[in-house]
């Protein structure tokens, strides 16, 4: 079948059930646009697929489309953070770019303050060298920038140092644009409301999308729903990048339940992150097994996971190319294993005053 027909099809029967009743078909099932006197119908389904960006390339990986931005992407997205900056030496870490983008794994997600100096893997030697993500991902960039899906994060709260921080990132990662820039770690009322003032984060982060340095943005957050929940209601954000995790809080849903729903609400794209550390403080839990856990939760778009070798890219590729929900009863399994998760026993991104990027592992 054509692409642009089925498209077409596709939207059209999308937006029928939306209770837009414009269409005829044809004997096929097709729409047949060419028959609607008023072109109405074809004016609307063109509009909807010039929404849709189709330029990436996922290799028969299973995609979503993220939020409001058009744009479809795995359900995995390529993490890298500190485990990325752990590598051995570029070279692996370059194979390990390409080997991801020629498998369909296109959404890149790094961070400005992202490096080798932070959560040194057990049994490691400090590293001799200063490995920064950006640049590490930027040699890869420069070459394949246009198959790339490319996510950075800004972290400082000063807007001078918030503005450098930027243009350097776009210097280590080769580029003059991004895809998606996020604010980095927003886990406080305090840190929403100060970002909030004129001049400050947000507006240079509007500012940079209304520039086009940046096609969307979106924030980071690692502890207490509320600051997400806030901060949805300052500015138009077009992604959310949460952590899998509960909060102190004695209520009834989960803090992944709660901003599942704020982001679904505003049509965000949503991220779950940390969906595999809980084997570095709960014994008997399997990497393979948690990846399915949070690809199974209702809600999430797709997950970041932090990836260090070609190795570890493969088994998240065979996990996606196979994925089934695991059934409730499994589950509700892994949820009892992860209670001590839940109570946030041992994470350091619950405790007060935690950076993302600006902390050791307790592994």
């Amino acid at each position: 079948m054509e692409r642009r027909k089925f498209l077409r099809t596709s939207v059209g029967a999308g937006l029928a059930l939306a209770g837009t009743n414009l269409f005829a078909s044809g004997s096929d099932g097709m729409i047949d646009v060419d028959n609607n006197a008023n072109g109405l119908t074809t004016n609307l389904l063109d509009s909807a697929l010039s929404a849709i960006d189709d330029r990436y390339d996922a290799k028969g990986l299973p995609t979503v489309l993220f939020g409001s931005t058009g744009v479809r992407i795995p359900r995995i997205v390529l993490g890298l953070g500190s485990r990325f900056c752990h590598m051995d030496t570029d070279e692996e870490a370059y194979e390990m770019l390409n080997y991801a983008l020629d498998n369909g794994l296109y959404y890149w997600d790094t961070a400005h303050t992202y490096d080798n100096t932070i959560a040194l893997p057990a049994g490691k030697p400090k590293p001799n060298e200063l490995v920064i993500s950006e640049v590490r991902v930027g040699e890869v960039v420069k070459t394949r920038r246009k198959e790339i899906f490319l996510s950075t994060k800004v972290q400082a709260r000063d807007p001078s140092e918030a503005m450098k921080q930027i243009e350097l990132s776009l210097k280590r990662l080769n580029t003059d644009r991004l895809d998606m820039l996020k604010i980095h770690g927003v886990d406080t009322i305090d840190d929403v409301e100060k970002m909030s003032q004129k001049g400050n984060l947000i507006d240079i982060v509007m500012r940079m999308k209304e520039e086009k340095v940046t096609r969307f943005i979106g924030f980071s957050s690692h502890s207490g729903v509320d600051p997400a929940k806030e901060l949805v209601k300052r500015a138009p954000f077009d992604s959310m990048l949460i952590a899998m995790n509960h909060w102190p809080q004695p209520v009834n849903k989960s803090r992944t339940e709660i901003t599942v729903a704020t982001a679904k609400e505003k049509n965000m794209g949503y991220l779950l992150m940390k969906a595999v550390r809980p084997r570095e403080t709960v014994v008997g839990l399997e990497a393979t097994e948690l990846v399915k856990y949070a690809l199974s939760l209702d809600g999430p778009d797709a997950l970041a996971l932090g990836m260090d070798s070609v190795n570890v890219v493969k088994s998240n590729l065979e996990i996606l190319r196979s994925f089934q929900k695991l059934p409730a009863e499994r589950m509700n399994e892994l949820a009892h294993h992860l209670a001590p998760f839940y109570r946030h026993e041992n994470l350091p991104w619950m405790q007060e005053g935690y950076h993302d990027g600006n902390w050791n592992c307790l592994c």
